[in-house]
């Protein structure tokens, strides 16, 4: 998990993801910033594989979004 969060991208993503209510894109993540899409992706994998981040694929698309509980971990992991 931490080195999941060791890059202020991923950091920032997450932070995304938590404060938008349900699942989002990564197409609508990708202008938020300066990175290629292929970037965020592999930030959005490295999430997930940490067990920070849950993917949902609905047809062509990836939806993102906090794992429940994930946070929880988190603050748990840092105290």
């Amino acid at each position: 998990m931490a080195k999941a969060l060791a890059d202020p991208i991923r950091v920032q993503i997450l932070d995304v993801l938590r404060r938008h209510p349900g699942k989002t894109c990564v197409c609508e993540l990708v202008p938020l910033f300066d990175v290629s899409q292929p970037t965020v992706s592999h930030h959005l994998k490295v999430l997930r594989d940490a067990g920070l981040v849950v993917s949902e694929k609905q047809g062509l698309w990836v939806f993102y979004y906090v794992r429940p509980g994930a946070l929880d971990r988190l603050s748990g992991w840092l105290a």
